[in-house]
């Protein structure tokens, strides 16, 4: 059997459409075999409040269309409009590699890999605000 696995942590809570669902006292294991379910680890969740740069932004609308609380095609266009924005300042090639990921994933109605894929920007645009304007 294929499929993702989810190991989570004591009272390690999780959205798998739409639905919270919290483990146990003891470490846990979940196989998620319907292909395209909407996951989010919630320890993994931005607060809309964190949403206060170019890629959390962009993070948070993927989060949004993956817990169901936005309409799957406006996400969608939100957020590749996010990405080719994000394309014209992020120029280096690691980074148009992961937004060429995101860019692909979303095309292909993968939101949880096009999340994944963002998210391995944030580090980079934390250190980009860290140092400001040049």
């Amino acid at each position: 059997m294929s499929g993702l696995v989810l190991k989570l942590a004591p009272r390690e809570r999780v959205l798998i459409n739409g639905a919270v669902i919290e483990n146990g006292d003891r470490r846990g294991r979940l196989n998620i075999v319907t292909p395209g379910a909407n996951i989010l680890r919630l320890r993994d969740a931005l607060h809309p409040d964190e949403a206060d740069t170019p890629v959390r932004r962009v993070c948070y609308i993927a989060q949004l269309a993956l817990s169901g609380e936005a309409d799957p095609a406006e996400a969608r266009r939100q957020i590749l409009r996010g990405v080719e924005q994000l394309s014209q300042v992020l120029t280096d090639p690691d980074s148009g590699a992961h937004l060429t990921r995101a860019t692909s994933a979303i095309l292909e109605g993968q939101i949880y890999q096009a999340l994944k894929a963002l998210r391995a920007l944030l580090p980079r645009e934390d250190r980009l605000m860290a140092v400001g304007p040049q």
